[in-house]
């Protein structure tokens, strides 16, 4: 299982995603403790648009919250900030080309 927490908004409108993989962590019964204690149902389904707001789309198997930025409280909130440090603890890929076959280098026409 996975959980992905995706940032949009903002002042410059970029979107961020992070996501962790729970079943590849050390202490995954904690995450999946915490991830299955949230409210999902009483999660607003569409919160009103904020100027200059994020809004935190939040995933976990079939189960989706959409939160204000104001309204990332408690349990949320530790989850975003839980998804968010630990993504960005995980070894970054490898600089190069992409695994796997792949077309090789394109020849360009002479002048």
């Amino acid at each position: 299982m996975r959980v992905v927490v995706v940032r949009t908004g903002g002042f410059a409108g970029i979107r961020v995603t992070w996501e962790v993989r729970i079943d590849q962590q050390p202490d995954r019964r904690e995450w999946r403790d915490l991830v299955e204690s949230l409210p999902w149902d009483d999660a607003p389904s569409a919160p009103p648009p904020e100027p200059d707001r994020y809004i935190y789309r939040i995933t976990y198997a079939q189960r989706e919250a959409v939160l204000p930025e104001r309204g990332l409280e408690g349990p949320w909130r530790v989850l975003v900030e839980r998804v968010r440090d630990r993504s960005r603890r995980s070894p970054a890929p490898e600089p190069g080309p992409p695994p796997g076959p792949g077309p090789g280098p394109r020849a360009t026409p002479e002048a």
